[in-house]
């Protein structure tokens, strides 16, 4: 299986936000990593929507 074709930056924002070292995600399978980035898409989306503010940065 051949690394993923990714660029650098992206790499390693997606390494940092999942937690998961850098070389173990270059070698993820691809449809594992998509799995992980909809489950911390959808993560980021509840909190979202949990903590709700208004256009002054107060909560509302």
């Amino acid at each position: 299986m051949r690394p993923l074709q990714i660029s650098a930056e992206t790499a390693l924002a997606l390494s940092k936000k999942l937690g998961i070292p850098l070389e173990n995600l270059m070698h993820m399978p691809q449809h594992i990593l998509m799995q992980k980035i909809a489950e911390l898409s959808q993560s980021d989306n509840h909190s979202e929507q949990e903590s709700p503010e208004n256009k002054d940065g107060k909560e509302s």
